[in-house]
């Protein structure tokens, strides 16, 4: 009777194990920078209303979330390639460069004051003397504002920015801070998307053709996720028709 009773409570203590491995499976854990968040962030909402698979989106300077994306991430997303780059040496091998999938672009634009009191209709207004410029530098930003100002190859354009940076931001979140913290920045250089998810923050100012940069959003899974089908869903759905709409509701582009 002791031994039929210890087998009992052995088979309870597997199924309960079980059971638990297969609601940990429900939520699948992804990790990544501030910029790509909000449409990252709404991608989620949609794709666990309609699977009821749980999707937690941990998202804004790496080093908020790089340990614990270590030991528990199923997905990664980036801001830029130069940051996947990073994060394939950062993450202790749980990502490959050869799986990272591109997803969606964005331009760098230029955001102004509500209302645009300095009247700045593009890059070359921002390099004129007297204009305060606020840069990143670092995060999926690194050489952003170096790329746009040497795009023609003239060193005058890039001494003339340079010579109106008055702050330089290690990531974008900070430089959100110092936009709103230094009243008399007139122009800061960032992603367009930043704007999209601050209305109320900035006006933006599309940069010349001719000075236009872009910057993808990827995504790869990790070791740990290989074999995880609803994190494989959950990017296939990043890609479909449905998750591109949402990336453009953001200021992506596709195509």
């Amino acid at each position: 009777m002791v031994k039929r009773f210890l087998g009992f409570v052995g088979l309870m203590a597997l199924a309960l194990s079980n059971i638990s491995s297969a609601q940990a499976q429900e939520t699948i854990y992804v990790y990544g920078p501030g910029g790509p968040a909000p449409a990252m962030k709404e991608a989620a909402a949609v794709f666990e209303k309609e699977t009821g698979t749980k999707v937690e989106v941990t998202a804004g300077p790496t080093p908020k979330w790089i340990e614990q994306a270590k030991t528990k991430g199923d997905i990664i997303y980036s801001g830029s390639e130069n940051m996947m780059t990073d994060f394939t040496f950062q993450l202790d091998g749980q990502i490959k460069s050869d799986q990272v999938i591109p997803l969606y672009l964005r331009p760098m634009a230029i955001l102004v004051r509500p209302g645009n009191p300095k009247k700045i209709k593009g890059f070359e207004d921002i390099i004129k003397p007297g204009v305060k410029v606020l840069v990143v530098q670092g995060a999926g930003q690194t050489g952003a504002w170096e790329d746009i100002a040497g795009r023609l190859g003239n060193i005058q354009t890039v001494q003339s920015l340079r010579s109106n940076i008055v702050d330089y931001a290690k990531n974008s979140a900070l430089a959100k801070k110092a936009w709103i913290d230094q009243p008399d920045i007139d122009a800061w250089l960032i992603y367009n998307i930043w704007q999209v998810a601050n209305p109320k923050l900035a006006d933006v100012v599309e940069i010349e053709p001719q000075y236009a940069i872009y910057r993808d959003v990827g995504v790869v899974l990790t070791q740990r996720a290989q074999a995880n089908a609803q994190s494989k869903a959950f990017i296939k759905f990043l890609q479909s028709e449905q998750g591109e709409k949402i990336f453009v509701k953001w200021g992506w582009k596709a195509n």
